[in-house]
């Protein structure tokens, strides 16, 4: 009954700040708890007028048995506290994945709405996916993206659902390019784009195997490159393997090869052990690390990835 009345304390006391903090920024997707006590490992997120939550298998001490009641209660407790009805509350059991499975499909609800972030628009999925569509801890990446784009030529690799893309447009971008190897995402890309008014041959959309994409395509062509690459994928559309700590050299040195003279390479993770393997980028590589900078204050936690902007574009050319 203690921690049950902690978590409901922390809640309320979290929903009421980052409720205010939002209002005066103008957000209305944004996390209010963030897995706080060991013994209610979740992650709240409010997009609108709906809560989506994710639960972590780790922290509560509940067996099979008592899971059903534990799960219910917490649904019951989050309702109240943050004022949801049930149907506009979704839970999500939530296990380490590898790959492409925390992309997969898990469900045919279809429960896809309309919520907005910095003046736009974007798709999320609550229901159906593991993740949304829109990750909120990127959404001061994205906003230093747009006041850098007036007139750049843009590159979206792993590009997703699209959400770079379109802070990009955005900004003035006047090319963009997404790249993923998911016929899903692109078309939800593609959706994200059209929702805003840029569904033009300005911004193409292109499904790749990014890895494959990078070791034949013409260097020097774009401004900005957005890499966020998962942290480990096998996916059986392709025979490339990927792991973000041994191969992130070999595609950051492959975009800043295809960077024009001072271009910026956004390279990002939310790999918790990552680490940047300096000596094995190109000589002629600045980089800057801005995790201070991305990172939004509601997740609290500051490990929800590591940024960097890497510069160098056209130096190491031949």
């Amino acid at each position: 009954m203690e921690q049950r009345d902690a978590f409901v304390n922390r809640l309320g006391k979290m929903a009421r700040h980052y409720g205010k903090w939002a209002r005066r920024q103008g957000i209305t997707c944004y996390r209010i708890y963030d897995a706080d006590l060991t013994a209610y490992p979740l992650a709240i997120d409010r997009y609108g007028e709906w809560v989506h939550v994710a639960e972590y298998q780790r922290g509560h001490r509940e067996d099979d048995e008592g899971y059903g009641p534990w799960k219910a209660d917490v649904l019951a407790l989050i309702g109240a506290v943050l004022e949801v009805p049930a149907d506009g509350l979704f839970y999500k059991e939530r296990r380490p994945q590898r790959g492409s499975a925390q992309y997969e499909k898990r469900g045919t609800a279809g429960h896809e709405r309309v919520v907005e972030e910095g003046g736009l628009k974007f798709l999320v999925n609550l229901e159906d996916y593991l993740d949304t569509g829109l990750f909120l801890d990127h959404r001061q990446t994205r906003a230093l993206l747009r006041a850098e784009s007036r007139d750049k030529r843009v590159l979206n690799l792993f590009g997703y659902t699209g959400s770079f893309t379109v802070y990009a447009a955005a900004g003035g971008a006047r090319q963009t390019l997404t790249l993923d190897l998911s016929r899903t995402y692109l078309d939800w890309a593609g959706r994200n784009l059209a929702l805003n008014g840029w569904d033009g041959p300005a911004h193409r959309l292109e499904r790749v195997d990014v890895l494959a994409w990078l070791s034949d395509r013409p260097r020097g062509v774009w401004d900005h490159i957005i890499l966020d690459p998962p942290t480990f994928s096998n996916s059986r559309m392709t025979r490339n393997v990927l792991d973000v700590q041994r191969d992130h050299a070999g595609m950051i040195g492959a975009c800043l090869m295809r960077l024009a003279p001072g271009g910026t390479l956004w390279f990002s993770t939310n790999h918790r052990k990552f680490r940047l393997d300096v000596e094995a980028l190109p000589v002629w590589a600045e980089v800057r690390e801005i995790t201070a900078q991305t990172v939004p204050p509601d997740f609290r936690s500051g490990r929800a990835h590591r940024c960097w902007k890497i510069r160098g574009g056209g130096e190491g050319m031949v």
